[in-house]
């Protein structure tokens, strides 16, 4: 197993909380961000993220790779009945961020992504050279 195929970018918010800090880095009000908290396994053909976005629904999910950065971004969506528009709200929706570094030997042309009731599941193979392989061995 290869103990560096993900790492993440959790350590800029240091000295606070995880789960919770503000734009940029910052306890402000204006943008509440939250970082999901994901669980990562790995397999002989890859790995598996699944990252907690409750209240995210597909259209509010972005999810990107830079160079070798996977970059998950969701807005928790507003849920207003019928065909009411909010004319006031103090209520601020939080809004997820998390960041990883993916290794070399990850395929990030083939990553599938799954959302289902607010777990989003992402698969990415390893490249074929990373992959365990059998070798036959002849008689002779």
């Amino acid at each position: 197993m290869t103990h560096n195929a993900v790492q993440t970018d959790n350590g800029r918010g240091r000295g606070r909380s995880p789960a919770q800090t503000g734009a940029n880095g910052s306890n402000g009000d204006s943008l509440r961000t939250l970082t999901p908290r994901v669980d990562v396994s790995e397999d002989d053909t890859g790995i598996t993220l699944l990252a907690d976005l409750p209240g995210v629904g597909r259209e509010q999910l972005e999810l990107r790779v830079e160079a070798d950065t996977l970059h998950i971004e969701g807005q928790v969506d507003a849920a207003t009945p019928g065909d009411l528009e909010a004319v006031y709200a103090e209520v601020r929706l939080p809004r997820y961020r998390r960041s990883f570094t993916l290794s070399r030997e990850l395929d990030a042309s083939h990553i599938e992504a799954h959302l289902k009731d607010g777990v989003l599941k992402l698969r990415i193979p390893k490249q074929a050279h990373a992959q365990p392989r059998r070798i036959e061995v002849s008689a002779g």
